[in-house]
């Protein structure tokens, strides 16, 4: 737990939340200033910044509860689909330093593009680039 966090402190019961799972390890609430009808995030209940900080077992059960809450989050509110996604670094968008993920239920008409729309122009990248960054991954992913 982080003393200054807010989602540890959803957690411990300092703050309400709108919670609609909760097991020993993970917690989902409706998020308190949504982007759309619905918009639900999923933690660890364990204080970690990013998404490579989360042990494996536990990146598992979040990802797992993501996966069982998608179809209630989209029927909850009558979506079209839903966009699922992980801001991870302030960089990347990420407001509250502890790992979440978002369900986010969109709508046919709702405005909102694909997740290729938040970046600006595409990098023009050659074949070799393209090589040496795929090897670079996957040497990282043997790690």
């Amino acid at each position: 737990m982080s003393d200054d966090c807010i989602f540890c402190s959803i957690v411990a019961g300092e703050i309400p939340s709108r919670t609609v799972y909760e097991d020993d390890d993970v917690s989902a609430f409706l998020d308190a200033n949504p982007l759309a009808p619905g918009h639900t995030l999923v933690i660890p209940k364990a204080h970690h910044e990013h998404v490579q900080d989360v042990p494996n077992d536990l990146a598992s059960d979040v990802f797992s509860v993501m996966h069982r809450l998608v179809e209630p989050a989209e029927s909850a509110v009558d979506a079209d689909g839903s966009t699922v996604a992980f801001n991870n670094g302030e960089a990347a968008g990420q407001e509250v330093p502890h790992v979440h993920g978002h369900i986010v239920p969109r709508f046919d008409d709702d405005g909102g593009g694909p997740i290729h729309s938040i970046f600006g122009a595409r990098p023009d990248l050659d074949d070799d680039e393209l090589d040496d960054i795929a090897a670079s991954v996957s040497d990282g992913a043997d790690d």
